[in-house]
């Protein structure tokens, strides 16, 4: 009865909404208040340059804090591509701070470059990495990063620094807060004491009835991180927020917590499922970024001497024509661990992305199919609702890749099982499934059910796997099953052990086409505060959980990729999606938005959290379409189908109380446009792959903000409600209910972007209104890139691999056009041996030329141009001719629109991997 209780309490929950006093906010975090109490003023942190040690690409001084005679290891390092790291760690700590091991965030260990020390000068210390510069001001301890001499970030110029040293209770009874010396006079020790009283909080917690015993005490690391120059920062995603970032001068701050938060809020800092420390800033000038190397719970304030102006402050500027240079102030603080910053300093946008990717991985190409559209909901009830939904989706002629199932497939809710009287077989409906080329996710969260007869839990224990209690036994929290216990994915030998469970021989009724969705991995735990683990929780190591919190999820799926790797030999990529995320969970996994409505606000939203979940590596990224909660009307549908054409993760999913909504199940007229809507994602599946392509060889988004394409354009630096897919899509979809048309900005001085339905232009640098009936989704190629598409109907992309090619060659104001055509075999490792093929296409002086820039020894494949496209052309050329690999020649068939300038040229028939040239005469 007590779990049946539990169970109606959750589910009201997601009917009613967040609720927002079950999660903290500052002031009732105690470390949070502390750090964000501190006053701007004089830092009490200073540099001994006399114990300067410098290396070739290294330095290590001291610090000292004045106040209570702390002493600190300040160390910088020069990186590759144009990067500096800082840590600042304590001298001697009573215990080992946590420092996230190499390969769990990093790649690798970063490769380390000449940092030329050029002496100390009016108490400031100067090192330079290539054109770049870092400065440490002595008095106080102050760092400022240059671009050709121009400061771009600076830490510690508020002098916000402050690093609460580890401790034992009875030394804070004489120290107070722990920021002065035993030596202080009496009386600021008794006006300390009293500060003390005032923060019970700094030794013990106590939240909702629930209390943190906090063994280690007070040992908060905080820092503020300033942007001279820039107005606009971006990303420390996951929050549903616009991508510029907000002032939070009247807000909480922006709380990086990986949590499980019912229907949330938008337009919030609040915390979600997954979070990344990592931000950017850019101008006209430069793009700048910073990533902040910390797994436990942090806050970010954010202050701008332009945002937090009032509007009368705003005007008056606008009559005195007052130019101050605009800067961005935060302030940064996590409960525990060591500050470890990486300052990325671009210069340019392109730079920052590759810089970050060499610190946290790229994201890797995925299998073609898991492009494609994929068709979810709490719950598939048995395999014969998996056969008619199928069946169905056949009938009404709509593509699909992937069916979903959730919890309820399971034997009552244990992860590895099935449940006999759904799923009797499902073997064979995996078969089916298979033979129309699909494949199926199941759910696997990493909470088990504690029951003596389920294989999964039993092993864990008796092998000693599982999280403990802050008083060392198995931790026992409540989640979907009842009584559940985690293994710790903190040990590698505990990764492993997980990996192992995804064996054809052991996931027992599963096959090779099957692959698996990780919820719940913030991890949720109903019946603990904040709906997560209480933070003195205890990892085998004996960490406790406030020092690692945030990773926890990340090392699930992490876990989950290499259990689907081995099962296929290392020869399959794999298919992971997540919910729970940190920095480098791009590396093994896909991530959605989690909980979101079936609201138009939901659907605006996802444009602004994706830019921002791709901004920070996280490129696989999508929303439910529809929204997981409520019941869209067909027009909200049918637009967030639209949307989700445009988004690199397509999956449309839905909680166990709504309505059904296959999109079969829209009336007719709403129907057809949903399918052309998914018809249209599949004809992109080549242009979508090449840019996974490009995002896993040079860290660039696959979703952009349209600055990071046109960084000088400073009227697109807050704009989020459009974007591009690589350089080529511009994309604004229709997000408001009975919108028929649309004001769209289009980009680029001397820049045109064509209709791609119509091959209408538009001239860049302006904005157009533009005509948005429900049948149409704005979207707009742009003139100078080439686009490949296949446009052969199918039922799923794993029956396109050798489908022909359409070229969509739109041409610029000089009449050229550029492109790259990357194939491989769409689902193996192969391309990784150089098992693929990558071609350079140009359009120029009335000639298209695809030229062989790589193909690999013995690769091969069948696939062909079937036709091209080429719009701009302003006159019909008279013949067309093609000049085989071979020399020959063989005239060509066209037709000519001189209305709309397309020329369309008919079966090339040549191969795509070989060199050939069109001529047009």
């Amino acid at each position: 009865m007590k779990h049946l209780c539990l169970m109606l309490g959750v589910l009201l929950c997601t009917c009613l909404g967040v609720h927002r006093e079950n999660f903290r906010t500052c002031s009732q975090s105690g470390f949070c208040k502390r750090q964000r109490n501190m006053e701007p003023g004089t830092s009490s942190y200073v540099v001994q340059p006399s114990t300067l040690r410098i290396s070739s690409s290294s330095l290590m001084v001291e610090v000292l804090n004045t106040k209570n005679n702390i002493r600190f290891l300040l160390q910088g390092y020069g990186l590759q591509h144009g990067i500096f790291r800082v840590k600042l760690a304590e001298a001697e700590a009573l215990r080992e701070r946590y420092e996230i091991p190499v390969g769990l965030t990093l790649v690798a260990e970063p490769v380390q470059e000449e940092l030329k020390y050029h002496g100390e000068k009016d108490g400031k210390l100067t090192f330079s990495l290539g054109q770049n510069k870092m400065v440490i001001n002595v008095n106080p301890l102050r760092l400022d990063f240059l671009i050709n001499d121009e400061p771009v970030t600076s830490l510690n110029a508020q002098g916000l620094l402050k690093f609460e040293h580890s401790r034992t209770k009875e030394e804070a009874k004489d120290e107070g807060a722990g920021e002065e010396s035993e030596g202080e006079q009496k009386e600021e020790g008794e006006e300390v004491k009293a500060e003390e009283e005032e923060e019970p909080d700094m030794w013990e917690e106590t939240f909702k009835g629930f209390t943190d015993s906090k063994p280690n005490g007070p040992v908060s690391v905080g820092l503020d991180i300033a942007f001279p120059g820039f107005r606009y920062v971006y990303g420390i995603p996951e929050h549903a927020d616009t991508f510029a970032l907000k002032t939070t001068k009247n807000t909480d701050p922006y709380r990086l917590y990986n949590l499980d938060v019912f229907e949330y809020e938008l337009n919030s800092p609040m915390a979600l499922y997954g979070h990344i420390p990592f931000m950017a800033a850019h101008n006209e000038k430069n793009t700048v970024g910073v990533f902040f190397q910390n797994a436990a719970e942090g806050w970010v304030d954010i202050h701008s001497n332009v945002a937090d102006k009032s509007v009368f402050s705003n005007l008056a500027d606008f009559v005195t024509g007052n130019n101050e240079v605009p800067q961005t102030d935060t302030h940064w603080f996590f409960e525990d661990g060591i500050i470890d910053i990486f300052v990325l300093l671009g210069p340019g946008p392109r730079d920052i992305f590759k810089q970050y990717a060499s610190l946290t991985g790229n994201t890797p190409l995925p299998p073609l199919w898991s492009l494609a559209y994929h068709q979810c909901r709490w719950n598939y009830n048995d395999q014969d609702d998996v056969r008619n939904v199928d069946q169905t989706m056949d009938k009404f002629d709509i593509p699909f890749d992937v069916i979903w199932l959730d919890i309820e497939h399971t034997d009552s809710k244990k992860y590895f099982t099935w449940d006999g009287s759904r799923f009797s077989n499902s073997i064979e409906m995996l078969r089916n499934l298979s033979s129309k080329g699909r494949r199926m996710v199941t759910i696997v969260d990493p909470h088990l059910k504690r029951e003596d007869g389920y294989r999964v839990y039993s092993d864990a224990r008796d092998k000693g796997l599982l999280v403990k209690n802050k008083d060392g036994n198995d931790f026992d929290g409540w989640c979907w099953p009842g009584s559940s216990s985690w293994p710790d994915f903190m040990e590698k030998h505990v990764r492993d052990w997980w990996a192992d469970q995804f064996a054809l021989d052991k996931y027992v009724g599963t096959a090779d086409n099957l692959f698996v969705w990780n919820d719940m991995n913030e991890p949720s735990v109903f019946n603990a505060p904040e709906i997560t683990f209480p933070k003195d929780v205890k990892h085998l190591s004996g960490r406790e959980n406030r020092e690692v919190h945030n990773l926890f999820g990340k090392l699930v799926h992490d876990a989950t990729f290499d259990g689907l790797l081995k099962r296929s030999n290392y020869q399959e990529r794999p298919f992971v999606l997540t919910r729970a995320f940190f920095a480098g969970s791009q590396r093994t996994s896909a991530v959605w938005t989690g909980d979101n409505m079936g609201e138009w606000s939901h659907l605006k939203m996802t444009v602004p959290m994706m830019l921002s979940l791709n901004l920070a590596g996280i490129h696989f990224s999508g929303a439910d379409v529809g929204g997981f909660f409520k019941n869209p009307d067909n027009e909200l549908l049918t637009r967030w189908y639209q949307a989700g054409v445009f988004q690199p993760f397509f999956r449309a999913h839905a909680h166990i109380d709504t309505k059904r909504r296959e999109p079969y199940l829209l009336p007719e007229a709403y129907m057809v446009v949903a399918r052309e809507a998914i018809k249209k994602r599949y004809t992109y599946l080549p242009f979508w792959y090449q840019l996974f392509h490009e995002s896993e060889t040079t860290g660039m988004p696959v979703m952009r903000a349209i600055w990071m394409e046109y960084p000088k354009e400073t009227n697109v630096f807050a704009m989020d409600d459009e974007y591009l897919l690589g350089d080529a899509i511009l994309v604004k979809p229709v997000v408001d209910q009975g919108q028929t048309d649309i004001a769209v900005y289009f980009p680029g001085e001397n820049t045109v972007w064509y209709d791609i339905d119509t091959y209408k232009t538009y001239p860049g640098r302006q904005e157009a209104n533009v005509e948005a009936p429900l049948s149409k989704l704005p979207a707009f190629q742009r003139g100078g890139s080439i686009v490949p598409r296949k446009m052969r109907g199918r039922r799923a992309a794993s029956l396109m691999y050798n489908d022909p090619f359409t070229l969509i060659v739109c041409l610029d104001k000089q009449g050229k056009a550029g492109g790259q055509l990357y194939f491989d075999d769409y689902h193996s490792y192969g391309y990784r041996n150089g098992q693929y093929a990558l071609t350079e296409l140009s359009f120029h002086n009335f000639k298209l030329e695809n030229s062989v820039k790589f193909k690999g020894e013995g690769f091969t494949t069948k696939e062909w141009l079937e036709r091209v496209v080429v719009a701009g052309v302003n006159t019909e050329p008279k013949k067309i001719h093609l000049v085989k690999p071979d020399g020959t020649k063989m005239e060509l068939g066209h037709t000519y629109d001189a209305q709309s300038k397309v020329l369309t040229i008919r079966k090339p028939g040549v191969n795509v991997a070989e060199k050939w040239i069109i001529n047009l005469h």
